[in-house]
């Protein structure tokens, strides 16, 4: 597969509900879809984006001020990650920083501040329910009655098979799961031309027409540079488990060695069963 262009660090989902000259067209009727309302104006709408998204960095996000909320959206095509409450605790702090007044935080008087909503829109091939629920307190190390601190992600299972109700009220996000699925299946046969064989498959079907004909290059590159990321993110995640799975093999050594050594074997017998230095082993006694 071709490596990409650097220059696209947005995702096709960033793009068509953030970015592209129809986003907040887009964004709005996805809104409209999650709350149940019938907004026709985008004005309403404020994109609230940090622009500092690079690549490898936080998930890449869809953030608006709407409503006296903002909404911050974010998009998985691989696993799951379980972290997300802590990354949009993080990332929704420099939120706040941006669009308030850093001397409202030295007020008398209250101030108030838009409530923040999250998402995580899932559409990976891992076996997911059409809905689930993510929380920071689930990472806490001890468990409080009440936390002091709590962050609600709602992710939410957007492959076009699993009928989500979002998925199917929001005909834009049924339509770019649709593309999704179309893509993954193309690449899977045919990783040097799947995503230019997906992209005139959706056109020809009426599937983000008029977005991929008017930018399909860009979409092209976007792809490319997504999968790229999910490529880089796998191998990063076997490297780690190869380590830890070394560190748990030499642990495991150690605990043999020290349980023979209280058990009275000779110390050559044993660094030759468990495989250790002379010196390890007898650091242990």
């Amino acid at each position: 597969m071709r490596k990409h262009n650097r220059h696209y660090k947005d995702s096709v989902f960033v793009d068509l509900f953030g970015e592209d000259r129809n986003a907040k067209k887009n964004f709005l009727s996805l809104y409209n879809a999650l709350y149940a309302t019938n907004y026709q104006s985008t004005d309403i709408l404020k994109n609230i984006r940090l622009k500092q998204t690079m690549y490898m960095s936080f998930a890449n996000d869809v953030s608006y001020l709407v409503d006296n909320k903002i909404i911050v959206l974010a998009e998985h095509q691989s696993t799951v990650n379980p972290n997300m409450p802590l990354r949009c605790l993080e990332y929704v702090t420099r939120l706040y920083e941006h669009i308030q007044n850093p001397r409202d935080r030295y007020s008398r008087t209250l101030k108030k501040i838009p409530v923040p909503a999250f998402y995580v829109f899932y559409n990976g091939v891992e076996k997911l329910p059409a809905k689930q629920v993510l929380k920071l307190s689930d990472s806490f190390i001890v468990q409080p009655e009440v936390p002091s601190l709590e962050l609600v992600v709602q992710l939410i299972n957007i492959n076009y098979d699993k009928n989500s109700r979002i998925v199917t009220s929001c005909e834009l996000l049924g339509q770019y799961s649709r593309f999704v699925d179309a893509v993954r299946r193309h690449i899977a046969v045919d990783r040097d031309h799947g995503f230019e064989k997906a992209i005139k498959e959706c056109i020809q079907n009426d599937i983000l027409k008029e977005y991929l004909q008017r930018k399909a290059r860009e979409v092209i590159n976007m792809l490319i540079a997504e999968y790229d990321y999910d490529t880089d993110i796998a191998v990063q995640r076997e490297e780690a488990g190869r380590a830890a799975f070394a560190e748990g093999s030499r642990q495991t050594k150690l605990e043999t060695a020290k349980t023979m050594l209280t058990m009275g074997y000779p110390l050559g017998d044993i660094c030759k069963i468990v495989g250790l230095p002379q010196a390890e082993v007898e650091a242990l006694k």
